[in-house]
């Protein structure tokens, strides 16, 4: 396979970045398997500002740490009916955010879901890699590490 410089290389997990959401570090597990990215809410209210109907919630950004929380808002694009891995199916909002994993940038759709349960408080989806990327399956943080205890201050 011939590589172009011009795409992006992920490991099966990567450090990122959704600015436009506050969140400067998280670590997401890159999943082919799954058509649509997942990101970790909890006390999610919709509302609605100047008319547009805007979504809060809240997150624990770095795994094992259930103490620090993040509260985001977000324009809902959509509510959709989505399956998780065992085929159990939620209706979640969808909202969008710049991704940023090392020197790139673009838009993704992201389904809010709780996902205190799993190991990874993000999943990147398929269709947010349709921004010219490559996987390597067997590395790891390809794009740099990023620490979350000075990006959120801790």
């Amino acid at each position: 396979m011939q590589n172009d410089s011009s795409k992006i290389i992920l490991g099966w997990r990567e450090w990122i970045s959704l600015p436009q959401l506050n969140l400067p570090a998280i670590k997401a597990k890159i999943d082919t398997g799954a058509k649509t990215s997942a990101l970790h809410a909890f006390y999610v209210e919709p509302y609605k500002k100047e008319s547009v109907d805007m979504v809060k919630f809240l997150i624990h950004p770095i795994q094992a740490n259930a103490e620090f929380q993040v509260e985001c808002h977000a324009t809902i694009l959509d509510q959709r009916k989505v399956a998780d891995s065992g085929g159990h199916k939620e209706m979640r909002y969808v909202v969008e955010s710049l991704i940023s994993i090392g020197d790139k940038s673009w838009p993704i759709e992201l389904s809010l879901t709780n996902r205190d349960t799993m190991r990874f408080r993000m999943l990147l989806g398929r269709r947010a890699m349709e921004y010219s990327t490559l996987v390597e399956p067997s590395a790891s943080y390809l794009n740099g590490k990023l620490n979350p205890q000075i990006l959120y201050n801790l």
